[in-house]
């Protein structure tokens, strides 16, 4: 099957889950028998053309479209802040040009994939331009991600693509819930969780040394560590986890927070990690080298992630799969709910409210003052993160969606 395989994040470009979704599935589903071409958005001077883990990788240059804003936006967008609408303008010409040089090329494809709203008009063109099908990943959606707000323009574009797809795919049962409550048939969505590869993510593969040596550079030596990586935007939570951490220290007076993720509330979390002081709070803003996220979940004695809105939570399947115990956000759409088991012998961390400091403290806090629930945690996060939660079976369940949207037909 020749897949056009639309999207923005892609190696080297990665700034949050969608990449490290790329990154897994593209040559899981090229060592799979498809022809996938990736159209991928240029940052920097990455390659406009490469051979990447057995898919066909393009990266187009793009024009400035500074000289034709705001003519070219909707009002809506063109009323946005300049950065803001100069970035719209960007990922409308790369779907248009990378459609462009799809169909200039004449090679034609079966299929056609986009990935979240950023780039889906490609494919939707792309299908229209060929016949073909046309299947919408969604890993999340504008009113969830701007907790009941955003661009109405950007809805649109969700909701004409949501229309247009033979299929939908999405990574959890609280996503389905959400695009059922939008008025997606049921027939059209399936579920496919995201994965995790357990042989990288594995505590027995990191030094205890290693692990020793960097919370000594961090300052922790052998207390209490709580782990947050996420990016820090206001739906990740971690704000309110500063709140919270500052009623853990009250029963933990040991413990420390690593902050690690980039995002426009790095003041704020600035600002409340001071208020808390003697040293206690740690902050990293930056995207690290993978290998560096995993010293970190191995160096962790719990990771927490409060989130608001978290269709998945790849970060959740990290720590799970690296042994650690975890404390996650389980109101409105959250994958992570169906990753944690909060109760009975299959205990791998805690649901809370992620909108109530007191909640994420009182669990924190219980987990931290108790070293054996900590190991039966960890022990069988890993277990299940094993035996659930592997980007092979993802890859397998994707394939079979595009096989079953290809064999409905052509579409006009």
């Amino acid at each position: 099957m020749r897949v056009a395989y639309f999207l923005d994040e892609f190696p080297p470009f990665l700034r949050g889950g969608l990449g490290t979704y790329a990154l897994e599935m593209a040559p899981r589903l090229a060592a799979s028998g498809h022809e996938l071409t990736v159209y991928a958005f240029r940052m920097g001077d990455a390659a406009v053309e490469e051979e990447w883990a057995g898919a066909h990788v393009r990266r187009l240059p793009l024009p400035e479209p500074a000289p034709l804003l705001p003519v070219v936006l909707p009002s809506e967008v063109a009323a946005w802040p300049p950065d803001a609408a100069h970035f719209f303008a960007d990922y409308l010409f790369y779907n248009i040009v990378s459609a462009g040089d799809l169909l200039a090329r004449g090679e034609g494809a079966d299929l056609a994939v986009a990935h979240d709203w950023l780039a889906a008009p490609a494919a939707m063109v792309t299908a229209a331009s060929l016949g073909i099908p046309f299947v919408f990943h969604v890993h999340s959606t504008e009113g969830g991600r701007s907790e009941g707000g955003g661009s109405p323009t950007v809805r649109a574009l969700e909701a004409r693509a949501l229309e247009k797809a033979a299929a939908v795919i999405t990574v959890s049962h609280a996503m389905e819930d959400e695009l059922l409550a939008l008025g997606v048939p049921a027939e059209k969505i399936r579920v496919v969780h995201n994965g995790v590869d357990t042989a990288k993510y594995d505590p027995a593969r990191i030094p205890p040394t290693a692990v020793r040596a960097f919370r000594e550079r961090l300052g922790v030596g052998c207390d209490p560590l709580v782990l947050f990586i996420g990016r820090l935007t206001r739906v990740k939570g971690a704000d309110t986890l500063l709140r919270a951490f500052g009623m853990v220290l009250q029963k933990v007076p040991a413990a420390h927070l690593l902050v690690l993720g980039v995002g426009e509330m790095d003041g704020e979390i600035t600002r409340l990690a001071e208020t808390i002081g003697e040293g206690r709070v740690h902050l990293e803003f930056s995207f690290l080298p993978e290998e560096e996220r995993i010293l970190r979940y191995a160096a962790a004695d719990v990771c927490v992630f409060p989130s608001t809105y978290e269709p998945f939570g790849i970060v959740c399947t990290e720590a799970m799969a690296m042994g650690k115990p975890v404390v996650v956000g389980a109101r409105g759409t959250s994958g992570m709910r169906e990753q944690v088991v909060p109760a009975g012998d299959g205990i791998c961390g805690f649901h809370i409210n992620p909108h109530d400091p007191a909640d994420i403290a009182t669990y924190l806090s219980l987990v931290l003052c108790d070293s054996a629930l900590r190991e039966v945690m960890g022990r069988n996060g890993r277990a299940r993160a094993v035996s659930l939660f592997s980007w092979d079976r993802a890859a397998r369940e994707t394939a079979e969606v595009y096989e079953e949207a290809v064999r409905g037909g052509k579409r006009s």
